[in-house]
């Protein structure tokens, strides 16, 4: 097997922690939308 330049811990990872960030914030809010218009919609009788 041919010998690995990888060093564990070097990548510079932010782009991808900045892209993971804004996923989370984002399925966070779709949670948080999607239970205030089924609560909406429970009290409204529809």
């Amino acid at each position: 097997m041919a010998e690995s330049e990888h060093k564990h811990g070097e990548m510079d990872i932010s782009e991808q922690e900045k892209t993971f960030e804004g996923f989370i914030k984002f399925s966070v809010w779709t949670v948080v939308i999607s239970l205030l218009i089924l609560v909406f919609l429970a009290l409204v009788n529809s």
